[in-house]
C-alpha cells in the first residue's frame, strides 16, 4: 500500500512535533522566514491572477485564487520550512509525553516571529521595487482593509475553520509516501479555505502589511479615488492589523489546528496502539 494509514500518519508525526521541538533557535527562525516568505509569494501570486478576474466575476477570481495559493503549502512541505500554522500539530506529541508543552510555546514563537519577519520582507520588497498594476494595488488595498475591519468573533471563528482545513492538508499530505501525493492531498483543503475566505494569520502577515505599504506609496495617489470603499480604508492600520485580525485570527488558527489534530490522535492513533 503506498500511503500511511490515518494512525500511522499520527503514530509518525509524534517524532516529526519532538524533532521540531527539540530544534535550535536559529533554525526555526531561519526556517520560520522561509515559510513566511514562502506562503507571501504564493499570496502575491493568487492576487495577481484573481485581480483582473475579481472584476468581471467574483467566483471566477475565487477560483483563481485558490488554484494559485495551495502551492506555497506544497512548496513549504516539500522544503522543510516552518510554518506556524501547520506546527499547531505539535500538540500532538505533547498529548504523548515525547515533548512538554513549553518547549512547543517556545517552538511556536520563533517560529510565528520567522514567519512574519518572512511575510513583511516579501510584502515590503513588492510594493516599493515592482511596477505594480493598479488593479492588483486596489484588490491588495481593498483586502487589507477588509480583513483589517473584521468583527473578533469573525477573525477567530473563521481562523478556527481555516487552520482545521491547513492542519488537514498537512496530516493527509503525511499519509502519502511520494511527492505527487503530498503535494496533491494537501492542496484541495488549502484551496477550500482560500476559496471560501477563511482567515489564515500567515498569509494575513503578507496580505495587510502589503496592503498599508500600498497606502504609504505613490501608488496610492493614482488609485485613492478608484477605490469604492475608500472609507473602510481609514481602518487600514498597524493598531488594527494586530489587534482586529492577527491577534483573533492566530488563536482561532491555534484551536483549529488543535482540533484536527485531536481527533486524528484520539479517533485512529489511540485505538490503533490499544489493539497494537
Amino acid at each position: 500500500m503506498n500511503m500511511f494509514t490515518p494512525a500511522q500518519v499520527v503514530e509518525n508525526y509524534i517524532d516529526v512535533g519532538r524533532l521540531k521541538a527539540e530544534k535550535s533557535v536559529k533554525n526555526l527562525f531561519i526556517l520560520g522566514i522561509l515559510a513566511g516568505a514562502i506562503i507571501a509569494f504564493g499570496a502575491f501570486a493568487s492576487t495577481v491572477v484573481s485581480s483582473g478576474l475579481s472584476e468581471l466575476n467574483y467566483s471566477a477570481g475565487k477560483l483563481a485564487s485558490g488554484l494559485i495559493f495551495p502551492f506555497g503549502l506544497g512548496i513549504v512541505i516539500m522544503s522543510g520550512a516552518e510554518l506556524f500554522t501547520g506546527n499547531c500539530l505539535m500538540a500532538i506529541t505533547v498529548w504523548e509525553k515525547q515533548t512538554t508543552i513549553l518547549k512547543v510555546l517556545k517552538s511556536w514563537l520563533i517560529v510565528y516571529i520567522g514567519n512574519l519577519l518572512g511575510s513583511i520582507i516579501v510584502a515590503w520588497c513588492n510594493i516599493n521595487f515592482m511596477a505594480l498594476n493598479k488593479t492588483v494595488a486596489i484588490n491588495t488595498v481593498i483586502t487589507a482593509s477588509t480583513k483589517s475591519s473584521m468583527k473578533l468573533t469573525s477573525a477567530f471563528v473563521l481562523g478556527i475553520i481555516c487552520n482545521f482545513l491547513v492542519c488537514l492538508a498537512v496530516l493527509i499530505s503525511s499519509s502519502a509516501k511520494d511527492v505527487i501525493g503530498k503535494i496533491v492531498s494537501a492542496y484541495l483543503p488549502i484551496s477550500f479555505f482560500v476559496i471560501c475566505g477563511y482567515e489564515h494569520s500567515v498569509a494575513n502577515m503578507y496580505f495587510i502589511p502589503a496592503g498599508l505599504f500600498i497606502k504609504s506609496a505613490p501608488i496610492y495617489n493614482e488609485i485613492q479615488s478608484m477605490i469604492e470603499i475608500s472609507g473602510a480604508v481609514d481602518n487600514l492600520t498597524w493598531g488594527n492589523f494586530i489587534i482586529n485580525n492577527l491577534i483573533p485570527v492566530t488563536i482561532g488558527n491555534i484551536v483549529g489546528g488543535i482540533l484536527i489534530g485531536f481527533i486524528f490522535w484520539y479517533c485512529h492513533y489511540k485505538p490503533y496502539i490499544t489493539n497494537k
